[in-house]
Parts: C-alpha cells; structure tokens; sequence
C-alpha cells in the first residue's frame, strides 16, 4: 500500500470516518482577506471527525496571489495541526513537461498529499504524478455534474467511457498509489466501478449539497471491509452555522449505514441496490404461492414487472453483462417468457446477438423450434430471471444443444437456493446468479423492508 493510504487508513481508524472536508472558499459567502481564518476555523472544528481535507485549487486561483497564498498556508495548517492527508481538487492532466510541471506544484510545491487528474489525455500524462509513489493519484471517472452523461457514458467497444477508465486504472495502478473519483448523484455507475475496481478507493463527490443518495452510494461502493470510499462534503458543512455539529453528523450517518452494510456478504454488499429496486417495483411478494416446480413457497418472484419500469430493466441489464464480462460465447439464449425481455434488454447494453426457444412450436409459418440466427456449434450463455431446481433450464437447454449449440453456462438474476444449481452441477453446467435468496433477504431485511418473521419463514 502506498504511503498516501496508509495515511488515509490511520486517519480513519483514528477519527472513525470516511468523511473528507472540502474546504471551497467561495467569494460570495467569505471576504477575500478572510479565506485562511475561515480554512482554519473549519480545521480546527472538524479534525476530530473527518479523514482527510480537500481543497479546491480553482477557489484560490480564482483569488489572485493573495488567494494562493492562502492554499499553502492552509495545506502547511492541515499538516502542522492535524494527521489528516490533504488532497488538493486540481484536475490536472497535460502532456510531457507540462504534466510533470503540474505534479511538481502539487507535490512539491503546493506539499499535497494526493492530487486528482483528469485521465482524457491518456497514460503517458499521468505517469509523472504516478511516480511520485509515496502520493495519492485520483483519476476522474464517472463525476457528479449532469453534463458526465455526454462523454462519459459513450459506447466504446463493449463498454462505456467511465468503465474503460476504471479498466484502465486498474492496469496502471502498479505502485498501489491511484483511486477514482465517482460521483455520487450516479450510483448505478458508481457500483459498476466498484465491481470493475473492486479493492479501490474512491472518491466521492456529490453528497449534501448536490443531492447524492448517502444509503445508495455506500451499498454501491462499499468494499466489503466497509472501507474503500472517501465521502466528500464542501458546501454543506463550511458554510453550516456549526460546521463541527454538520461533519459529526454526516461521519454519524455514513458510519451508521456502514454497520448495516457489514453485515452482509461482500456479493450482497454489490447487489444490494438491485435488491431494494426490485422490492420498491413489487417484484417481492410474501404468502402462500405455488411455483411452477410444484412446490409450495412464501415468498414469489414476480420479475415480469421489469418491463413496466425501464430504469430498473436497464440497471438489471447492465448487471448481467458485468456477469458476462469474463465468460466466452458467441450468442445470447433467453428462455421466455420472463427471461425475454431480460435477455433483450443485455442484447442491447453488450451488442451480442440474442436467440430464444420457443416453449411452443407454431403450427404454422416457418416452424421453428428456435427463434433467430445461429450456427450450429456455435457456444451460447443462457439467460433467465430465477432459478427454483433446474427444470425448465435443463429443457430449454436439450433444445438448443439438440439444434447443435453448445450451452456451459447460466445466468439468472436470482438463485432461490433450492437445488438448482447443484441439479444444473451435476449435468455439467455451471450457474452464475446476481443474487441468492439468502442474499436479497439480507438486505432487505438490514434496511426494515421485511421483517425478521418474514425471513425465517423464508429460510425453514
């Protein structure tokens, strides 16, 4: 682990908190001659419950030399006062000289401890800030402003923009010294980080005054250590009339949904928003049902409802292609009739070719047994919503091997851990789930959505 966050892991084990300060002084709310009193006012009120500060470099530049003046004496403050890191918010990202002039300021210069970039010019640009080994290196991923959707969210190849950058940051992480920064206002995005980085740390901007979901941006990026996420707050907590009482209270509240959080299984922990949209939508019904195994259940899975709400169909979609990220196939199969729409939505968010088996041959037109273009010998991963014991899977899959395909692999949304997998197991086939039954229930039942009596009748 880098200097940097073995830093950062001191001051949190030290103040309990995952909680970084912005310190953002704005002309509009401090007089020009008042920022480092002001800076200092806040240090002094907050150091005993926060893990690091980040100041924003364009509210000094924006000062003049007065206002630059000021960083420094508040970055040397922060050191000389405090153990917390400071992680100067300069978006730094150019090419050659100009690259290692700027990592040089903030380094050197400037004495921060981590610095964010901007990663559009590619490697090469970062690399003078990422051999400074014993700093901290955040590159911009996914941002909290509404306007990250125009490139952030652009197709290339397979993927989309911000997931690329988290690949890559992955690769260029050599030393143990870079993070990412991830808004907060897109926790969908946010948790599909975490699955691409998953022992990471994040930055994460976009909590109070901006509007984040706090609950949802820590089930989407909590590691399973309950650590892994840096929460940032600027306005919110500086221009409070009690910053001090504003940052115990936010370290509170993340700290309280962090205990939740431990709670679960690490895969729980990534699924635990898809969990709760799916019990929001109704999909979650408890009583007296009969499956279509024959066996009697108190709980029913009703994933049919996915088409109604299209930004819940789109997050389960992009799920199952994380799934499939490691798996080789050349086509889709869904099995209908709830797992064609599922299997539509993931032909559209991965661009692979989607096939299905019919459950009943037409009588008239072409006959086909299975709808679509194919070639035999060509390998397919099976997509379906749940999975009670193996039956329906097994036939779907005689199909389409009887047509010359070959069938390895299983995707459903959800296991209901009864048998199924092990049945599909034994005729060599391996199940992949989003979620186990045990799983959901945890999660619903941590956030009061179910209760205990629920859950133990679940579970008998």
């Amino acid at each position: 682990m880098a200097p940097f966050f073995e830093m950062l892991n001191r001051a949190i084990e030290q103040n309990d908190s995952l909680l970084c300060v912005g310190l953002d002084p704005r002309l509009e709310s401090i007089a020009r001659g008042e920022v480092l009193p002001f800076n200092r006012r806040i240090i002094d009120q907050t150091a005993g419950v926060v893990c690091a500060y980040k100041p924003n470099f364009a509210f000094y530049e924006a000062l003049g030399l007065p206002g630059l003046n000021a960083l420094r004496k508040t970055i040397g403050y922060i050191h000389e006062t405090t153990s917390m890191p400071v992680i100067l918010d300069a978006k730094r990202g150019d090419i050659g000289a100009t690259a290692e002039a700027y990592a040089r300021a903030a380094f050197e210069l400037w004495k921060a401890d981590a610095v964010t970039v901007n990663p559009y010019l590619g490697h090469d640009s970062l690399l003078p800030f990422l051999r400074y080994s014993d700093k901290g290196v955040f590159v911009l991923c996914h941002t909290s402003n509404p306007g990250a959707q125009e490139f952030q969210l652009l197709p290339v190849g397979g993927d989309r923009l911000y997931e690329v950058v988290a690949q890559r940051a992955v690769e260029w992480n050599r030393q143990g010294n870079l993070g990412l920064v991830v808004g907060a206002t897109h926790p969908n995005e946010l948790a599909t980080v975490r699955r691409i980085a998953p022992e990471m740390w994040l930055l994460v901007p976009g909590i109070g005054a901006q509007g984040g979901d706090l609950q949802a941006t820590l089930h989407a990026g909590l590691r399973s250590d309950g650590l892994g996420l840096l929460i940032s707050a600027s306005r919110s907590i500086i221009f409070d009339e009690d910053p001090a009482a504003a940052a115990r209270e936010l370290r509170d509240r993340i700290n309280e949904i962090r205990l939740r959080v431990a709670n679960l299984k690490p895969s729980t922990t990534r699924g635990a928003q898809l969990a709760l949209a799916l019990c929001d939508l109704g999909c979650i019904q408890f009583g007296d049902f009969v499956l279509v195994s024959g066996q009697r259940s108190p709980v029913y899975i009703d994933l049919r409802l996915l088409v109604s709400a299209p930004p819940v169909l789109r997050m389960v979609a992009r799920t199952y292609a994380d799934s499939l990220r490691d798996m080789q196939f050349d086509r889709l199969a869904a099995i209908p009739y709830a797992g064609l729409p599922i299997g539509t939505a993931v032909a559209l968010e991965t661009g692979h070719p989607l096939i299905y088996a019919r459950k009943e041959v037409k009588a008239h037109g072409t006959h086909r047994v299975i709808e679509g273009r194919f070639e035999p010998g060509e390998r397919v991963v099976v997509l379906d919503d749940v999975i009670t014991t193996g039956g329906s899977k097994l036939a779907a899959i005689r199909t389409l091997e009887a047509a010359g395909l070959e069938v390895r692999d299983i995707v459903v949304l959800l296991d209901r851990e009864e048998g199924g997998k092990q049945e599909l197991a034994d005729q060599g086939y391996q199940l992949h789930s989003l979620l186990t039954m045990s799983e959901l229930l945890a999660v619903l039942y941590s956030e009061g959505r179910i209760t205990q009596a629920q859950v133990l009748s679940c579970r008998r």
